[in-house]
């Protein structure tokens, strides 16, 4: 069977599932979470062994250790995978929610149900753990999903798959519930994309390069970020000791994530004040300045490096940092507009009335008042979980939780209505 027949055949079976689940009662989903949940537990000594041949051969391939980890499965993490799967079993059903019901004059009754999307393909980089956590997202949602994970981790995510599948089968459902392309040639993919029609969305979770490859050749719509360069503003209206905490923890905290800083913005009435104490905390912490040149008079020589126009531009996710001196909010505001991604942004400020005009201003998938830019976060914000963060503004924004992997359509309620 060549490429296009292999995949074809998996979208089929995925499309079956898809009616299958998105009428499946939300206490046999959640039967099927937990069935799944006690399954990967109960198999952890044979995903550990799988994942061990993925990691000798990353290491043979001389991936770098944040690679390798990334990559690696062990009990704690796959009860981790367990945890997450029980955790989304106990969220609300988003499936068959109806709003906004509301009478016409002729007394038609007029209103929205939530409803699956139906074949939900995620294409995905590195981590295992995602190969459950989408699965078990879009089961609840009442979607099914097909799975292309990277090459790295093809041996556990074909691990974690067939476990799943098992867990399914078992409670009488379709395998094709969650269906997996264990084909890592990448013509599989530029396949997969073209399936308008048996795909109904495509999530891709990775690299810059892997969702730029994706959007340029889908025929199916895309829900993307492409990358992460958020911003926080202090503001000149500002608490010293939270604009130091709230910055710190927004770059280093977990500097590899779409939602750490890269730019750190500061009013220039206040920059000789904060940034003084605000360089030596980072320098504590290991990160690397680069600054304008206002910030470079500030600053003590050899303390920061001088920041290039490109360099605003930058997703580092690495403890790396850029640092601007703005004469004020607009110019805060025009920056973000300029250099941002539509991410993640912050301002750190005490007056009230600055914060409501940089919230209904800086457009981006989620905007913060004084709090760190790690906070933008599926469980952070009370999802439960998340399939990722969209940037996208159709047709969800921010973290996507369950009820982002539904959709909705209008429900009538006549008594014999006619058109006149």
């Amino acid at each position: 069977m060549n490429i296009s027949d292999y995949v074809k055949k998996k979208a089929h079976e995925a499309r079956e599932g898809a009616r299958a689940i998105a009428v499946a009662e939300t206490q046999r989903k959640n039967a099927i979470l937990a069935k799944m949940a006690a399954a990967l537990v109960k198999e952890k000594d044979y995903l550990i062994s799988e994942n061990q041949k993925d990691t000798n051969a990353a290491k043979e391939k001389g991936l770098s250790e944040a690679m390798i980890d990334r990559l690696t499965l062990n009990e704690k993490r796959i009860a981790e995978m367990a945890d997450g799967l029980i955790e989304v079993s106990q969220m609300a059903d988003p499936v068959g929610e109806i709003s906004n019901m509301h009478k016409r004059p002729n007394e038609m009754l007029v209103g929205k149900m939530r409803v699956p999307i139906g074949v939900v393909s995620m294409i995905y980089e590195a981590r295992p753990n995602v190969t459950a956590d989408a699965a078990g997202l879009c089961i609840k949602a009442g979607n099914a999903v097909i799975l292309r994970g990277g090459s790295e981790a093809i041996n556990s995510n074909k691990a974690i798959v067939a476990i799943l599948r098992e867990a399914l089968k078992f409670e009488g459902l379709p395998e094709g519930v969650v269906t997996f392309i264990d084909n890592t040639d990448r013509e599989a993919v530029m396949e997969m994309l073209k399936l308008e029609g048996l795909i109904d969305l495509v999530i891709p979770r990775g690299g810059e390069g892997l969702i730029r490859t994706v959007t340029e050749n889908s025929r199916i719509p895309v829900l993307k970020h492409y990358k992460g360069v958020c911003h926080v503003f202090v503001d000149r209206d500002y608490d010293l000791g939270m604009a130091i905490e709230i910055c710190y923890n927004s770059k280093v905290q977990r500097p590899g994530t779409c939602n750490a800083m890269e730019t750190l913005l500061v009013d220039a009435e206040i920059a000789e004040q904060f940034l003084p104490p605000m360089i030596k905390r980072f320098r504590d912490g290991k990160v690397s300045i680069l600054g304008c040149p206002e910030t470079l008079r500030i600053c003590p020589p050899g303390q920061v490096e001088p920041v290039k126009d490109d360099d605003y531009y930058v997703e580092y996710l690495s403890l790396k940092l850029n640092v601007r001196v703005v004469k004020d909010m607009d110019e805060a505001i025009a920056h973000i507009a300029k250099y941002g991604s539509s991410h993640t942004e912050s301002i750190v400020t005490n007056n009230h009335q600055r914060a409501m005009r940089f919230i209904r201003e800086v457009d981006s998938s989620a905007v913060l008042v004084n709090a760190s830019t790690r906070l933008n976060d599926g469980g952070q914000f009370g999802l439960g979980a998340e399939i990722g963060i969209s940037t996208d503004k159709i047709h969800a924004r921010g973290p996507m939780g369950l009820k982002e992997l539904t959709t909705e359509k209008f429900i009538v309620f006549g008594n014999g209505q006619l058109r006149t």
